[in-house]
């Protein structure tokens, strides 16, 4: 069911288009707004920070699609909503007053787009408070020089503060600025990549955090801190060649990490490096970038029947969410919209869309450990050795499989017990014989090479597992090297297919393929003991891009104790483009395994098992 009040026909191919649609996000939120309220309380459930804290996120988040319409000399046609909200939010004396921040506050967070605010729109703003509001305003944000906050990308939001005091004329805390920028060089891994903090994961945060603000930083403080916006240019430079690769020719980008309720803040480096005037690509390649990510999306159903944007991916899905996903949250997504702050007149609105430049595939990122694979019509990505150590919901489903897809998406787990619940899609999974699943969580090892991964994971402490992951021209080769001292069953799952309509299924001894009218999946054992193909169906709302119930074509088998070695080929694509005959090859011989195929050859040696 899509709202009525938002435009889904919407071309958004121009500026006027985008004003129209960020208008149209911010409108449906208007009757959510009370009278005498700094905050937004948009549904009956709440995360550890309370609700309250929840409506003030509600409410803040908003202003990332507010601030880009003033700078860009338009008003949202609510302003003084916003003005009013504000102006209780940080007046100690009113009711609903924001209050002192305490450790690790989520308000901290939402400071950010203040900070933001002020540095873009300070003359429309500031024109509607008086001396004692504008204190008022400056002194509860002053509040996040002191803060203390996780040991991640969180140090950005001091840093924006300040960058709005500059150019707002407020007192600034240069001390702040440089400390937590400090603080952030410890993350800094080189070639373009930082972590989310010390050994934390390479996901989206980097881009639509540690970039998005690095960019705006560098265009905002450029006559005060010139050395660092250069050196934070150059980095968002290098990281924009791997960074093009998450992005298929249709807008999509991959879903993968934390956080992915935040939409289409996957494009939010694209419009922070149209903003800052990065170099990078032409203008007509990132707005084409961001446009089609931005139309893809309005083909989903990310919005509830009111037009408030749901948590969820595709469609509403409180199942995928975070601990930290409030009712509010989502709004995080209007980050894309910030090239709404660049003219009319500017490079961007003028240039005419350009399709992604020619990337050669597949891709390796050694600094995030992953590979990259641009197949016609499905972009897939191979990854290892990441994981959040934070235990947020589901984070071996969104950080450890071994693949993710454009098209296919991943499944998020219900449940360890049976394999439905287990979410087998992209993965291989163990069970001491009592239906209870375990699958690869942090790795002892990993390296990335050109076109391969590997990774060494102990599901037990008696149990090893070597796997490599290997891209084979459009084919994905997995090859485990397991010892083991209990017996196990083995379930390998390829990637995930809708189930309505019912793919036609074929499933025998070594092969599971499963058919549809437009798209086909399909894994192959090629161990020398082959395993037996089966088709697991997951519960509805698994699969984060369709909510009915996903189909997995999956391998069984059992190992007994001692060493084994199994072997299988994934495919996923166009029905049309499945051709068995191009399966590689493999050989191993006194243990070097050998993938040979008309797009390459690949060749590794199997290490010696603890």
């Amino acid at each position: 069911m899509q709202p009525e009040n938002i435009t889904f026909d919407n071309p958004l191919k121009e500026r006027r288009d985008l004003t129209k649609w960020v208008n149209e996000i911010l409108n449906a939120v208007t009757p959510f707004f009370k009278n005498n309220a700094s905050g937004i309380d948009l549904a009956n459930f709440t995360t550890h920070y309370g609700q309250r804290i929840a409506n003030m996120e509600a409410f803040s988040r908003l202003l990332w699609g507010v601030t880009p319409l003033l700078a860009g000399g338009q008003e949202p046609e609510q302003l003084s909503l916003y003005i009013q909200a504000i102006k209780y939010g940080v007046n100690p004396q009113h009711p609903d007053y924001w209050g002192e921040i305490g450790h690790s506050d989520q308000r901290v967070v939402e400071m950010a787009a203040y900070g933001l605010l002020l540095a873009l729109a300070h003359q429309p703003l500031l024109a509607h408070f008086n001396e004692q509001e504008k204190q008022q305003l400056w002194h509860w944000l002053k509040q996040s020089e002191t803060a203390t906050i996780p040991d991640n990308n969180w140090h950005f939001f001091p840093i924006l503060v300040q960058v709005g005091f500059h150019h707002a004329g407020m007192p600034v805390n240069r001390e702040a600025i440089e400390r937590h920028f400090d603080a952030m060089e410890r993350y800094w891994l080189g070639d373009g990549w930082y972590s989310d903090g010390p050994e934390r994961p390479r996901d989206y945060y980097i881009s639509m955090g540690f970039h998005f603000y690095g960019l705006i930083y560098s265009r905002l403080m450029k006559d005060v801190d010139p050395q660092r916006c250069a050196v934070l240019r150059e980095r968002a430079a290098v990281f924009a060649q791997d960074f093009i690769h998450f992005f298929e020719e249709n807008g999509a980008a991959i879903p993968f990490g934390r956080s992915l309720t935040y939409r289409f803040a996957q494009a939010a480096f694209w419009s922070a490096a149209a903003f800052a005037g990065l170099e990078v690509y032409s203008p007509g390649i990132m707005k084409g970038i961001v446009l089609r990510h931005l139309r893809w999306w309005m083909q989903q159903q990310p919005f509830d029947r009111d037009g408030v944007l749901s948590v969820g991916y595709s469609y509403p899905n409180l199942i995928m969410a975070e601990d930290y996903n409030a009712p509010g949250s989502p709004y995080w997504a209007l980050k894309t919209v910030l090239v709404l702050a660049l003219g009319e007149n500017s490079a961007f609105w003028q240039a005419e869309e350009e399709a992604l430049p020619a990337r050669h595939s597949p891709h390796a990122i050694p600094r995030a450990d992953q590979v990259l694979v641009h197949q016609p019509r499905h972009l897939w990505m191979l990854t290892s050795g990441q994981w959040e150590r934070n235990n947020f919901v589901n984070t071996e489903a969104k950080y450890c499989k071994f693949a993710y897809s454009t098209r296919y998406a991943f499944n998020v787990e219900r449940g360890r017990f049976g394999l439905p619940h287990a979410s087998p899609d992209s993965m291989l999974l163990l069970s001491e014989k009592d239906n209870y699943w375990r699958g690869r969580r942090d790795c002892m090892q990993v390296t990335t090479q050109q076109n391969y991964l590997y990774s060494r994971w102990q599901p037990w402490n008696d149990v090893t597992v070597d796997t490599w992951l290997v891209a084979q021209g459009n084919w994905q080769i997995r090859v485990h090297h397991l010892k083991t001292a209990r017996e196990l069953d083995t379930a390998e799952g390829g990637f995930s297919l809708c189930s309505r309509p019912q793919p036609e299924q074929h499933t025998a001894t070594g092969i599971s393929q499963l058919s549809g009218e437009s798209d086909l999946s399909a894994i192959h054992c090629l161990s020398l003991r082959p395993r037996q193909g089966e088709v697991v169906l997951t519960p509805p709302n698994s699969n984060l891009l369709f909510a009915d119930r996903a189909a997995v074509p999956v391998l069984r088998g059992e190992l007994s104790v001692g060493q084994h070695l199994l072997v299988c080929a994934v495919w996923a694509g166009d029905p049309q483009d499945y051709d068995v005959n191009s399966l590689p090859q493999i050989s191993h011989h006194d243990k070097v395994i050998q993938l040979k195929s008309a797009a390459m050859e690949t060749h590794f040696t199997l290490p010696e098992l603890p």
